[in-house]
């Protein structure tokens, strides 16, 4: 700071005002110091700023999934690209931890809660992990994609309207003339999975237990849980299926059994992803605003880290009409 400050002209102090801001410095002497750093080569040493500043710079985004899903799964990598990409807005720097496996809560939550970072935005964390709790125990700010189940109250967070999309879906598959209708669940020990099945509920009632099984966001599983479908519900004409991943799978299961989509059995996907356009036929679904989850996401935790309380942003959903439905 002290060569910046001699090629500028300038005094140290207007350097480290430069470089933390701007404020109370001119035009002409910002001016200048930005060229003196271009001569000079100087480059910010963070790990001084950060033993004065007690931050870190830098954001945990934690994916509490098997490192495999974060490969398959099309939606965590536009939240993670999304939350990137508004960081770097800020000049804050994401990092990705995987914490899939207990031993890997441990390691991550140790190492989150150790200094390294300011903050940290969970995704996909599931009812009874000790992760949450440990992050809120030890004081982090953390905002959660989705609620955070028995939280909700201390826990900031971003979520679609999942029960909203869910009964537009279904109602959708009804006013098609469709009168046998299943699911095929999320986690339900997650938010999403949760409130999709309670949509589904709001518009069809407890209905036939028949009608309702559970997978876990994965294409397998969603082959699966459509096998068990036609085995137990002969006669179902339509599937709500909680994600486009698992509609895919649904669809594959579909054809084997010699069943046309839409013609023999309509299916609905949720979440509008790459997965519902390169699906065959296309997928109905229910889009996902994964994009602006990413930006609240950051903007709370941002406002948390400066030191608000938490909040809570719920996003519409929109039904999306393609062939499969």
């Amino acid at each position: 700071m002290d060569d910046v400050a001699a090629v500028a002209g300038v005094s140290r102090g207007t350097v480290s005002r430069a470089l933390n801001g701007g404020h109370n410095v001119s035009g002409p002497a910002l001016e200048a110091v930005q060229r003196a750093i271009r001569k000079t080569g100087y480059v910010v040493n963070q790990h001084a700023r950060s033993l004065v500043t007690q931050r870190s710079d830098s954001v945990a985004f934690i994916l509490s999934e098997p490192q495999d899903r974060l490969f398959e799964d099309p939606n965590f990598n536009v939240l993670l690209r999304g939350c990137t990409r508004a960081l770097a807005d800020h000049d804050i720097t994401l990092l990705l931890t995987i914490a899939g496996t207990e031993e890997d809560r441990k390691r991550v939550g140790r190492y989150v809660t150790a200094g390294h970072v300011d903050g940290a935005l969970l995704v996909s964390d599931h009812a009874g992990s000790p992760l949450l709790r440990e992050l809120k125990g030890r004081g982090l700010p953390v905002v959660t994609c989705g609620r955070p189940l028995g939280h909700e109250r201390e826990i900031s967070y971003v979520a679609a309207d999942d029960r909203d999309g869910a009964r537009q879906m279904v109602s959708y598959l009804r006013s098609r003339g469709h009168r046998t209708i299943a699911t095929i669940t999320g986690p339900l020990d997650t938010s999403g999975g949760v409130d999709r099945l309670a949509g589904y509920h709001d518009v069809l009632g407890e209905g036939d237990r028949r009608l309702v099984v559970s997978g876990d966001y994965t294409q397998a599983s969603g082959e699966a849980a459509m096998e068990r479908l036609l085995a137990q519900a002969p006669d179902i004409d339509a599937v709500f299926v909680c994600s486009d991943l698992m509609a895919a799978g649904a669809i594959a299961a579909l054809r084997r059994a010699g069943k046309r989509v839409p013609e023999d059995v309509a299916v609905g996907g949720f979440d509008d992803s790459k997965v519902a356009l390169s699906s065959t036929p296309p997928l109905t679904t229910i889009r996902h605003p994964l994009g602006r989850i990413s930006g609240e996401m950051v903007r709370l935790l941002l406002g948390h880290i400066a030191g608000e309380p938490p909040a809570a942003v719920i996003l519409p959903t929109e039904l999306v009409v393609r062939g499969s439905a």
